[in-house]
């Protein structure tokens, strides 16, 4: 039998889908040590999962593209800024980042944010307890992309139920054809929601992020349709990683009691809170990438059309970068050097944004749940090997 360039990675053979839902940190650990660039025939994809290397990788747009029919966000929303490179990339991505700049953010949005964050507060907060995921962490983030793009709160629903089965297709990586076909149906709902929005901004003087592109210098303008697609890779992201790092945030603070002690006499900690969770729970796990070329890479041929998982979660944990690297330490020196956020071209366009709604939202239930605690037998632990968050997290807090 002639041997596979496949052979020979027997810790990443073992590994299973069920293990990295559940914890897999410990899987990472081992692939750093032995295995650092690892065949994991669970998910038909390498596993790059050294800080150097993962960072290296997401540099390496020549070698490493997002643009390829193979990705899982190309099958979903088609070519946009996370599935395009330089031109073309830079020309979708210089339309939208106005909107995503920190000064803009703490002008038009903050106090917004708030306004949205307390407005749901409000709904719950005499109950005295409740699944913070559905009543305030899932909702934040969709009125507040709902808000930066112009969209009527009365979508939120739709844009709820839209949203799950985009994150379900994204972490499609075995390709079921049933969660591609709802997903399409969700993006063609998306898209005759924008249709009307981009119609009616068409002439309009507002501010929002659907009229600034619907009336760009016709130069700079993008068609209907590159804007939908955009817009679709912009509302994905705008929603998953807000509602992930709050719950994370939350999830850190409940397991570790005396940082949750110094948080609620110290407001201004929260940014170190949220830089810390991004590093030690990140919310989104990889970022895929796909050869372009034959090359070699720490002693191993890659060919066209290989997928190599750039695993952030596990350079986030590199011990050569980051000193006891399973201890959550707000005081951690080089936190903000996680790679939660990704880097390279394809950095989070909306983390300046993210900061701020999870940082607000923070404030907000610290503020106003006196005594807030962790309802352990109603809650579930962090999981998911792409998206990482708990999926239920009750709490309960005083009158």
């Amino acid at each position: 039998m002639t041997a596979s360039r496949y052979d020979g990675f027997p810790l990443g053979r073992a590994i299973t889908l069920a293990e990295l839902e559940a914890d897999p940190y410990p899987a990472f650990a081992r692939l750093r040590e032995r295995e650092p660039i690892s065949w994991l025939p669970a998910l038909g994809m390498w596993y790059v999962t050294r800080y150097e290397d993962v960072r290296a990788g997401l540099l390496d747009a020549a070698r490493l593209t997002t643009a390829s029919d193979q990705s899982t966000i190309f099958d979903t929303f088609g070519v946009h800024m996370l599935t395009s490179e330089n031109p073309t990339h830079d020309r979708y991505r210089r339309a939208a980042q106005y909107a995503f700049a920190p000064g803009y953010i703490r002008t038009h949005f903050e106090s917004a944010i708030g306004q949205v964050a307390a407005s749901l507060l409000e709904e719950f907060r005499q109950s005295r307890q409740a699944d913070l995921r559905t009543v305030f962490a899932a909702r934040l983030p969709i009125r507040v992309i709902l808000l930066v793009c112009g969209l009527p709160a009365s979508a939120e629903p739709r844009m709820r139920r839209w949203y799950d089965s985009f994150e379900a297709a994204l972490a499609n990586f075995t390709r079921d054809p049933a969660i591609r076909a709802a997903a399409r149906r969700s993006v063609q709902e998306f898209h005759g929601l924008l249709d009307e929005a981009i119609a009616t901004a068409r002439g309009s003087s507002s501010d929002t992020l659907i009229a600034r592109l619907a009336n760009a210098p016709p130069a700079d303008r993008l068609s209907d349709e590159e804007i939908r697609r955009n817009l679709s890779i912009i509302f994905f992201g705008g929603i998953s990683t807000v509602e992930a790092l709050l719950l994370n945030c939350l999830w850190a603070l409940f397991e570790h009691p005396q940082t949750a002690a110094r948080v609620r006499q110290d407001r201004t900690l929260l940014p170190a809170v949220i830089e810390e969770t991004m590093r030690w729970l990140s919310p989104v796990q990889s970022a895929t990438r796909h050869v372009v070329e034959p090359f070699e890479w720490q002693g191993i041929h890659f060919e066209p059309h290989d997928i190599v998982n750039c695993m952030l979660g596990a350079a986030n944990r590199d011990p050569a970068l980051f000193a006891d690297p399973d201890r959550f330490d707000i005081g951690r020196v080089n936190a903000r050097r996680h790679l939660g956020f990704a880097t390279g071209p394809h950095a989070c366009l909306g983390s300046h944004l993210a900061r701020t709604e999870v940082r607000v939202g923070l404030e907000l239930l610290l503020e106003q749940l006196p005594g807030l605690q962790l309802v352990r037998s109603l809650s579930k632990p962090p999981s998911g090997y792409e998206f990482r968050q708990s999926r239920r997290l009750t709490v309960a807090w005083k009158a």
